[in-house]
């Protein structure tokens, strides 16, 4: 099972004087923690409510010149048990290179598996379509079976 995990980062910045600074700064330094090793990892920015009016918020609050940024992550874990076990898979490898960092799970998503067994009309389209391009091409490299055939 495939499952598609988004964790929430409260990322501190320092000085910054308005939410969007704090925003741009707060996802350029999470990149920078993620980068090169979890490249595959969607930063986006999170989102805050309030707890009483259930009011929008902005991402990011600042109070004298720092601010704690609301980051939402999201990444795909392969081959896992159950929900649980992607979400800790998630939480591990993130947590690991951002140290000292919050990490909350908001919510993880199976991801559901093609049938290959041919019911979807596209997928046969597709294929037949790769198969005309690849023999008719000339300049193309040939098919197994055309290799054999020779």
């Amino acid at each position: 099972m495939d499952c598609r995990v988004v964790v929430e980062a409260a990322v501190p910045v320092y000085d910054v004087g308005t939410a969007e600074e704090a925003v741009r700064i707060g996802i350029s330094k999470t990149g920078d923690m993620l980068n090169p090793d979890l490249n595959y990892v969607e930063i986006s920015m999170g989102e805050r409510h309030c707890p009483h009016c259930r009011e929008e918020l902005e991402p990011a609050f600042v109070a004298a010149d720092e601010g704690l940024v609301s980051l939402e992550l999201e990444m795909t874990v392969f081959n896992v048990q159950d929900e649980q076990h992607a979400s800790r898979i998630a939480r591990k490898e993130i947590g690991q290179r951002m140290r000292n960092i919050p990490l909350d799970v908001l919510h993880v998503d199976v991801i559901e598996e093609e049938d290959d067994d041919g019911d979807d009309g596209n997928d046969d389209t597709a294929v037949d379509s790769t198969n005309e391009s690849v023999t008719d091409g000339g300049d193309m490299i040939p098919d197994v079976e055309e290799l054999i055939e020779e």
